[in-house]
């Protein structure tokens, strides 16, 4: 039916003409007499979905379990304050979002400013990463020493099982710390297709009502992720079949990578492991305690499920209030505390 003809409340097959309605039930079947009722007897596969913040959601499990509509406040923002595009990436879910999540890699893989000393993720590259489980998954802050300046706390949200929140609201490159002129929440969704295949839905919005993302702006932001203009994202022209056009004189004297475009340098190194990454050969280090929760939360979900147990994330009223926040505060604080009104949602 993905060549289905689009008819008045309904899709028809192009191969005999055969009209299925949103439940499945097929209504029209011309190739067959009309005294017959053998229409009455086929049905196919359907799912509810429901548009939301310009995304088609669908829902696969058992009628009787159906949740509510996500709630994410990115879906409740503005159309003026949101942008989501969509890039596909060649390897296994699992391994997009543990790159993903991970924070301390900001620190070199995105370093595309060499000469940049003052920028907070060079002053401190190994930061303290704390982790916090919730009903809807789990939070986590990266807690940077930035010096005199005190330190820098980025706190992110994930809500189980493939949706990752984060804060660009500090302007932190050459030590500055002011706000930027556009505070925005943004994030992911790592959506499988297949064990190797992965569509990634990549979410932006302003967060202040007098501060719209203009068209100019969005074309600028994704261009700087290496994603192309709108209708041509998931149309990738750097992949592992020509190196991600890595270019080694940029990488010897003014990027880490040598690959342009922040997001194509994260596909990069997760692609670059296989399809299927081997864990058996990993190292995990201090820094990836994230990784480590995350793993640890979908073991449970599974168990859970088994035991009937409602999964993390399901219901959208325990994620309906979040937000991510970036901070810069003085050293010894809380950031439970301090940044307590920043991680509450304001669409």
């Amino acid at each position: 039916m993905f060549l289905g003809r689009n008819e008045e409340n309904g899709l028809r097959c192009v191969y005999h003409g055969w009209k299925f309605d949103v439940d499945g039930n097929c209504t029209d079947m011309p190739n067959d007499p009309a005294e017959s009722r053998f229409k009455e007897k086929v049905a196919i596969k359907s799912y509810p979905t429901v548009e939301l913040g310009g995304v088609v959601w669908a829902y696969l499990g058992a009628k009787e379990k159906m949740p509510q509509p996500p709630g994410m406040e990115w879906l409740r923002a503005p159309a003026t304050h949101r942008n989501v595009s969509v890039t596909h990436e060649f390897c296994n879910y699992l391994q997009a979002i543990e790159g993903g999540i991970d924070t301390v890699h900001s620190s070199f893989l995105h370093n595309n400013n060499l000469s940049d000393m003052a920028h907070f993720k060079r002053v401190d590259q190994a930061p303290r990463l704390e982790v916090e489980r919730t009903a809807y998954g789990f939070r986590y802050a990266g807690i940077r020493d930035i010096g005199e300046k005190g330190q820098y706390i980025r706190i992110y949200q994930f809500v189980l099982p493939f949706h990752q929140f984060r804060s660009a609201q500090v302007a932190y490159e050459e030590g500055r710390g002011s706000r930027k002129s556009i505070p925005q929440i943004r994030g992911h969704m790592w959506v499988p297709m297949d064990d190797e295949n992965t569509l990634i839905f990549n979410w932006v919005f302003a967060i202040e009502a007098d501060k719209p993302l203009t068209q100019d702006y969005i074309q600028k932001y994704e261009a700087g992720a290496g994603r192309g203009p709108e209708g041509e994202t998931r149309v990738r022209h750097r992949t592992r079949a020509n190196d991600w056009l890595i270019d080694r004189e940029v990488q010897r004297c003014k990027t880490y990578t040598g690959i342009q475009g922040v997001n194509t340098q994260d596909l990069a190194v997760q692609e670059s492991m296989g399809p299927i990454e081997d864990r058996t050969r990993e190292h995990l280090g201090t820094t990836d305690k994230a990784i480590v929760e995350l793993r640890y939360l979908l073991l449970d979900s599974i168990t859970d499920f088994k035991k009937g147990i409602e999964p993390r994330g399901v219901d959208p009223k325990t994620y309906r209030a979040i937000r991510a926040g970036d901070i810069v505060a003085p050293k010894g604080v809380k950031w439970q505390e301090i940044a307590k009104d920043s991680l509450v949602a304001k669409w």
